[in-house]
């Protein structure tokens, strides 16, 4: 059973949930799953080339009709040749993980794309509103990869109550029970990773896929290790051994993964400066912490594409501890929604 809100009235999909873009993870295979599922299926873009993220849009146009969207990075060099290329290819919503610029919301918004960034604070949720936003992703701590320190049940609400826009719940959701406490918070919908991830859809390698069902909450931990910022993902040996390892060899593996990345990116080491630049301004970080964000898109992609669990970290929510199985896209959008509408059928009514 459908259930409408904001965020379905703006995007047009059938039901109020998002799949989040996760780099190596949330290609063609995985949104048109999500897609026809009736949700809104999210591409991840900053680990595909220009020239890689067309062809993925026009793949998934070419498997289904419902809408879907593409996550960017706004500090990228080429941020505003892939906007032009969601223009050009008609892509229905835009997602950003850090605040795009007030330029690049109104370029999308004049042409029809709904541009829905992701927010960490009240205060950037109200930066990006006032720019133009027509939406916001409020991620709570409990949120795999890059994350906060405040637990979505607290992050939630000031941020319903301090814009006007739908506000999109993440961090921590997995089920139609989290679905209907997001919506009694005042949010328009979820969004997950993790549980997407954990599909039979998503194009990661079986035992990596093993791993996470393996592992209990207690087993996903935040690090600073990987980049420099606090990113959660699963407790392995190879977090234990970044953690330990001195500053030396972390920066020289930093720098290894970076030329490696540039290979993989078909960046030049010029825009590979520009972005180190714009990380520096929008993030606020050294030198030292630049070079050492260059570890996590190639040591993501050894797990998620090579299937390296004792080589690769794998990002993740705390969600993972208490999923147990691999259901198809199709089959989780079902079974969230049926959840939903029995735990709502079966709150008490407190009229009487």
């Amino acid at each position: 059973m459908p259930v409408e809100t904001a965020l379905t009235r703006l995007t047009g999909v059938r039901h109020p949930v998002v799949q989040t873009g996760m780099g190596w993870v949330s290609g063609p295979r995985l949104v048109t799953a999500t897609a026809r599922a009736g949700a809104l299926g999210i591409l991840a873009s900053a680990t595909m080339t220009a020239d890689g993220l067309r062809a993925a849009v026009r793949e998934v146009k070419s498997r289904t009709d419902a809408p879907f969207g593409v996550n960017l990075r706004a500090d990228a060099a080429d941020a505003r040749e892939r906007v032009r290329i969601l223009i050009d290819e008609g892509v229905r919503v835009a997602s950003f993980a850090l605040a795009p610029s007030r330029e690049l919301i109104a370029e999308l918004k004049d042409a029809g794309v709904v541009v829905i960034p992701s927010v960490g604070a009240r205060r950037h949720a109200e930066k990006v509103v006032a720019w133009g936003a027509d939406a916001v992703i409020a991620q709570g701590g409990e949120g795999g990869g890059h994350t906060g320190d405040v637990a979505t049940s607290v992050l939630l609400p000031q941020v319903v109550d301090a814009v006007p826009v739908p506000v999109v719940a993440a961090g921590g959701f997995h089920d139609g029970r989290g679905l209907v406490a997001a919506l009694a918070y005042g949010a328009a919908g979820v969004a997950m990773g993790t549980r997407f991830l954990l599909t039979s859809d998503a194009p990661v390698p079986d035992a990596v896929k093993a791993r996470y069902l393996a592992a209990g909450v207690g087993d996903v931990t935040v690090t600073r290790a990987v980049d420099g910022v606090p990113h959660r993902m699963l407790r392995t040996e190879l977090v234990d051994a970044l953690e330990s390892a001195g500053r030396g060899r972390a920066l020289l593996r930093a720098v290894r993964h970076a030329a490696a990345f540039r290979d993989v990116s078909a960046l030049s080491w010029r825009a590979l400066v520009r972005d180190g630049l714009a990380m520096r301004r929008g993030r606020g970080l050294s030198w030292a912490q630049v070079l050492m964000a260059a570890n996590s898109p190639m040591l993501l992609r050894a797990a998620m594409v090579e299937g390296r669990t004792d080589l690769g970290v794998m990002a993740s929510g705390q969600v993972a501890g208490v999923i147990e199985d691999l259901p198809s896209c199709a089959e989780l959008v079902r079974r969230i929604m049926a959840e939903a509408e029995h735990v709502l059928g079966a709150l008490p009514d407190a009229s009487g």
